[in-house]
This record gives structure tokens, C-alpha cells and sequence, in this order.
């Protein structure tokens, strides 16, 4: 098995902050490299192994989603060599996981969409009848496909915390009815556009999260990463059937294996991964990338 990155350690650089999986740099005033580390967390715990190639393949998933859908809405990507802002002896630690993006105003709010009802909108579904204070049908099952894609927005928790899920109404208090509707406009245009191409390739694209940004101009950018197993739930279409959970191309593997463990409470620190559960994993993300990227 190949070394995992758990840490980079770039001192050519100042360091602005490190995430559950990127570790972020600033390139002068304007710009910032991100680097995508193979750190893995789960139930918000990020565990003390890595995922060899993990931040590999999310920088190139991330990418392609980018660059398909640039006419949707700006983003963050600028072209430039991470490998030519660092040190000589620092690059390999970039290579291919590696970006220099531009540096821009985060908004306070995650943008989420769901297509499908799964996760903690399955959960808000069964105890009031609406995800985030959008009224769905009565009668709905896990997994169902929704009569359309709803946005559901969520506040950002700190690192180790749980975001929370917001009314869209709460959202137009944090940051204004103009900037709220485009972020809704624009983050349904992007799940609508990504889940045909998913489609295509046998993928269902349940639901998603994206952050914006806005650039010194006050426009909206798309940032931090795109549709990746990390952000999104992915099904094989094949597999899919209402009133289940179906197996998803994610962390859903080691989640599944961190819920035998035990007396593990779901707070640090988590235990030892073993290795069929480091492969299984990677094996996961591997699909993901092979298939989101790959012809239809």
C-alpha cells in the first residue's frame, strides 16, 4: 500500500488553516493553496489513518466537475501550478492534490440539495413530514426520490461539530433575500445538471453540499470542492430501491465498519482501521472517480 498523507507540512508557505482534509496556504494577498491531504473522518471524528490516494482523487473529481459546469457559475480554480508556489523539496507534497485558488469571501451557509430522501433529511422527514421546513408527501420511504430536487440550506460547524440544518427563511436573514435566491438558483442547477451526467454512468447523485464565496467584486463563486464522494451521496442505480438504504461510493464503508466497533461512543479517538477497511474505503473512491470521470 502506498504512503498515505496525513499532514503536509509546507513551510515555504504561511499557513492559513487546516480542515477535516485540507490543509490551506497562503500564495500572497489574493491566492491560497489547497491541499487535499488523505485524512478520513467519520461521525465528525476524523480518524488517525489516511486513505492512500484519497486527496489524489477528490482534487481530480473536484476538477472535473469544475470545468464541466464553468457556465453554471464561476469558481475558484486559477490555472496556476501548485507546483510552482512552493519550495523545490515541498512539491511532491502537492502533486496532484494539490490547488491554487483564488482567496474569496466565504458565505456563512452550505448549500445543500437533495434529490432522494436519505441522511438527516430521511430523519427530519420522519419526525415532522418536511426536510428543513419544505412540506414533502405523506408517505414517503428512505431512499424515495423526491417529486423534485429541494434546497435545504445548513449553517457551517466548527471542525469536530455537526452542521445544522436551516430554513431557507434563516438563510435570507444571514445573508440577505437577493444573494440567498441565487445560491438556491444556482446550487439546483448545478444538482440538476450533475445528477444527468451522473445518470449516464449508472450513478444516482442522492444529495450534495456546496459552498460560495464572493469575490472582492461581491460576485458569487463556486469554492472548496465539487461533487465528490466527500460531499455528495453517490448510488449505483443498479442497487437502488426505495425503503432501503442503499451502498453509496464513500466513507458509508468505514462508517459501516466504525458502528461494530465495540464501545467506541463516536468521539475521539477513533480506532484502529484495519487494513481491509483502509482498502475497502480507498476501492470506494477509486469507483467514484473511474465512473463520474469516465465516457458514459
Amino acid at each position: 500500500m502506498t504512503h498515505a498523507l496525513l499532514t503536509t507540512s509546507i513551510t515555504s508557505l504561511p499557513l492559513l488553516s487546516r480542515g477535516k482534509v485540507r490543509d490551506n496556504y497562503a500564495v500572497g494577498d489574493d491566492l491560497m493553496l489547497m491541499v487535499a491531504s488523505d485524512r478520513i473522518s467519520a461521525f465528525d471524528v476524523v480518524m488517525d489513518q489516511g486513505i492512500p490516494g484519497k486527496g489524489e482523487m477528490l482534487t481530480r473529481i473536484s476538477c472535473f466537475w469544475f470545468e464541466l459546469l464553468e457556465d453554471v457559475v464561476p469558481n475558484h480554480l486559477t490555472g496556476i501550478d501548485p507546483e510552482s508556489v512552493v519550495a523545490e523539496h515541498e512539491r511532491e507534497q502537492v502533486r496532484g492534490r494539490g490547488l491554487v485558488v483564488r482567496r474569496l469571501k466565504p458565505l456563512p451557509v452550505e448549500a445543500v440539495v437533495r434529490g432522494y430522501l436519505a441522511g438527516s433529511g430521511w430523519k427530519d422527514y420522519q419526525a415532522s413530514g418536511k426536510v428543513c421546513g419544505v412540506d414533502l408527501p405523506d408517505g414517503l420511504q428512505q431512499a424515495a426520490r423526491l417529486p423534485h430536487p429541494i434546497f435545504t440550506p445548513a449553517t457551517k460547524a466548527a471542525l469536530g461539530e455537526h452542521d445544522e440544518n436551516i430554513a431557507f427563511g434563516q438563510m435570507v436573514r444571514l445573508i440577505g433575500v437577493e444573494l440567498a435566491g441565487q445560491v438556491r438558483d444556482v446550487s439546483l442547477e448545478i444538482y440538476s445538471r450533475a445528477a444527468a451526467h451522473a445518470k449516464a454512468r449508472g450513478i444516482i447523485l442522492a444529495d450534495t453540499k456546496f459552498e460560495f464565496g464572493l469575490d472582492k467584486q461581491g460576485r458569487l463563486v463556486w469554492m472548496d470542492e465539487a461533487l465528490t464522494p466527500d460531499s455528495s451521496r453517490f448510488w449505483p442505480a443498479d442497487q437502488w430501491r426505495e425503503g432501503i438504504s442503499p451502498p453509496s461510493f464513500d466513507k458509508q464503508f468505514l462508517r459501516d465498519w466504525l458502528e461494530t466497533v465495540p464501545g467506541w461512543t463516536k468521539q475521539p479517538p477513533p480506532p484502529t482501521l484495519p487494513s481491509e477497511v483502509l482498502d475497502g474505503t480507498a476501492a470506494k473512491y477509486r469507483e467514484a472517480l473511474e465512473r463520474i470521470t469516465g465516457p458514459a
